[in-house]
């Protein structure tokens, strides 16, 4: 799958997550958009969220793709995504209002499940149950991901092609709904929902999305063919990944490379390049084992500059991120699940200032080391991280465009990273907008063979 497969074809390279998500992905996308003439999203819903500053001016993505913010670039939904249909028209509006043609160049699979009502109310009360019961909330974003998600699996989904048939859809929701009340009426001891209301709604909101639908799996052939470079998305990250991640706690897809193919309708000849994105250190939102988490709460503390200085809060939910030292052991797995071509380190400015850097290069785990991440969420709450320790710097590394420019010791602490990993660093991130990056191999270049 290298450069010999794409010949006068488009080339073609997948962008994912390698840590708990929210590692900047956006950012890079909207980079790489500049020599690419699609961006596909394969995977999740809303509960994505993608940051974007270009000249200074915030934009928040949650499901359109983001290359939507560059004039002229298709846009395609894969049927890999579960779609809330009330969010997806809200989002366009706000592209709108900022000037941007959405309509003509978004595409949305036909095969795409519908996130409905019910989905969310569904997802909320369990979280809620699970809270009361003393379980523990998986730290879910609230938004009927899961629930979408299973309908889909069990075969009973309603999808974007069913808003063209009227009758067809109101009969699968009658099913759907009473399947749904029964679990809201009784375990989840909640309040079940009407069916005209949702049934109003779906068929209000059909006649702005038919005109987007689209066999997107075959339009990306059709694309790929006339010498189109693609681009694909992920959301969230490799380590929230349903097979691959710290289960339970997880996101209800696959966020790893390989199922840009399956979420997309494509072949994985067509997956050229994968680049994976990393921030400088580690985040991650919500529960679930964090072998290199640091305490934020008291100011002049490490975790609490990561925090502050990074300014880590969930694009979708606005929570707090938890922070801690860059998980190396961590990021080798997600190296090998995804078949990374090359990594985009970003946020490397917010260690700016630091007396010292820490790199978690393994475990110690029941007496034994380990040098990679464990697959069982019990094991990996039971890690003793073992670290590498670097001097930092005081210079500051914000908007540096070259290599050479970064300070010795950011060069040596990226060398380290790259040398532990076994994966070529081929951009660095230097601050949130899209000017501010240094390019060692382009994606849409590089030889991977």
């Amino acid at each position: 799958m290298g450069d010999s497969q794409a010949g006068a074809s488009g080339r073609n390279v997948v962008v994912i997550g390698t840590q708990w998500g929210d590692e900047g992905k956006g950012k890079v996308v909207d980079w790489l958009t500049d020599h690419a003439q699609g961006v596909v999203r394969f995977q999740g819903g809303h509960n994505a969220g993608h940051t974007l500053v270009i000249k200074g001016v915030k934009t928040a993505l949650q499901l359109i793709p983001s290359g939507i913010m560059r004039d002229g670039v298709a846009c395609y939904i894969g049927n890999g995504v579960v779609v809330d249909p009330t969010h997806l028209l809200r989002e366009i509006e706000r592209l709108e209002v900022i000037g941007l043609d959405v309509r003509s160049r978004l595409f949305i699979s036909e095969s795409c499940p519908l996130i409905l009502p019910f989905h969310v109310e569904v997802d909320k009360a369990r979280e809620a149950l699970r809270e009361t019961s003393g379980v523990g909330k998986i730290g879910t974003t609230g938004k009927g991901i899961g629930p979408a998600y299973e309908d889909k699996v069990a075969r009973r989904a309603l999808r974007v092609q069913d808003l063209k048939h009227p009758q067809r859809f109101a009969t699968k929701l009658h099913e759907l709904l009473d399947l749904h009340n029964v679990a809201l009426s009784g375990y989840l001891k909640s309040e079940p929902l009407e069916f005209q209301p949702i049934y109003d709604l779906a068929m209000s909101l059909a006649d702005q999305i038919k005109p987007m639908m689209a066999d997107v799996g075959y339009a990306l052939h059709t694309a790929h063919a006339a010498g189109a470079n693609l681009l694909f998305e992920g959301a969230q990250g490799s380590l929230l990944d349903i097979d691959h991640g710290t289960y339970p706690y997880v996101t209800s897809s696959n966020c790893v490379a390989g199922n840009a193919s399956a979420g997309a309708g494509v072949g994985p000849d067509l997956l050229h390049y994968i680049l994976g994105i990393t921030k400088a250190y580690t985040t991650r939102v919500g529960s679930g084992p964090f072998p290199t988490e640091l305490p934020m709460d008291v100011p002049g503390t490490v975790g609490h500059h990561l925090s502050t200085v990074g300014q880590e809060r969930g694009t979708v939910t606005g929570r707090p991120r938890r922070c801690g030292w860059l998980d190396a052991a961590a990021l080798k797995r997600s190296i090998i699940i995804n078949g990374v071509s090359g990594l985009c380190i970003t946020k490397l400015d917010v260690l700016d200032g630091l007396d010292e850097i820490k790199v978690c290069v393994g475990y110690e785990l029941h007496g034994r080391r380990t040098d990679i991440l464990p697959l069982d969420a019990d094991d990996i709450t039971d890690c003793v991280p073992i670290y590498d320790t670097f001097p930092g710097w005081t210079e500051t590394t914000a908007g540096v465009t070259h290599w050479d420019a970064l300070p010795l010791n950011a060069r040596r602490y990226l060398e380290r990273v790259q040398g532990f990993i076994g994966a070529p660093i081929d951009m660095v991130s230097t601050g949130p907008d899209r000017d501010h990056t240094i390019l060692l191999r382009h994606p849409y270049q590089a030889r991977t063979i």
